[in-house]
């Protein structure tokens, strides 16, 4: 899967010293930030989509402005900043809305993430680099990428996960895992998968094993079939 054609407007020539884009990705409760975390104890160079999406948005950011202009200034606080709950409580009852916002957010966050992406390859030609992104394989980052990483965990595992960590019923938890795509779907897209079901020592050797091949293969110049 290349991302050479698609790639967005800017980026320092990032083309001519570009290496392999991992996107990194799961569902609520799988694990994903602790696999990310891992990944950068071992030295490997992560774009989060969640930062980027935050930056966009700031006060000041052409992006700030184009929301209020779709939206009307009661999605912003008394002091100039986003009000996230109020924009949320507009788009998740409102599919057009909604997808109105992701038009104004997502080209944003790419452009941000390719930027960083390309600063770091001119510092670093060839050398991989991990994307992490909630809704890759939902949203359009995955046509960028070139290999999917999923965090797994079972759909049981899951709910218990969100029901510990965020102190829902189980009614409620199930409602945010059902507004996602399921996780089986999501690992037979995978390139790679990393089981996190288990204990956290095990899920840290897949992952030391998995960056080992990534950076093995990139040393190589050989490109894991999918």
């Amino acid at each position: 899967m290349s991302t050479q054609s698609n790639r967005p407007n800017g980026g320092n020539g990032g083309e001519r010293v570009r290496g392999k884009i991992i996107g990194l990705t799961g569902g609520i409760g799988t694990g994903k930030s602790t696999v990310s975390q891992m990944l950068r104890d071992l030295g490997a160079f992560v774009v989060d989509a969640d930062v980027w999406a935050r930056r966009v948005v700031e006060p000041g950011s052409d992006g700030l402005r184009a929301i209020v202009e779709a939206f009307g200034d009661e999605v912003l606080q008394p002091d100039g900043t986003l009000d996230r709950k109020r924009l949320g409580a507009i788009v998740f009852q409102d599919e057009d809305m909604r997808l109105k916002l992701n038009q104004i957010v997502h080209p944003r966050v790419q452009q941000g993430m390719w930027q960083e992406t390309a600063d770091y390859w001119q510092q670093h030609p060839g050398e991989p680099v991990v994307w992490d992104v909630p809704l890759l394989i939902e949203g359009t980052a995955k046509r960028f990428v070139d290999e999917i990483v999923v965090v797994y965990a079972s759909p049981t595992t899951q709910l218990r996960r969100v029901m510990e960590r965020d102190g829902l019923s189980e009614e409620e938890a199930m409602r945010r895992i059902r507004a996602q795509m399921p996780i089986d779907e999501k690992r037979a897209i995978a390139t790679h998968i990393i089981e996190n079901d288990g204990p956290l020592e095990f899920t840290r050797e897949q992952v030391q094993a998995l960056w080992q091949k990534l950076r093995t293969e990139n040393r190589s110049g050989h490109s894991s079939s999918r």
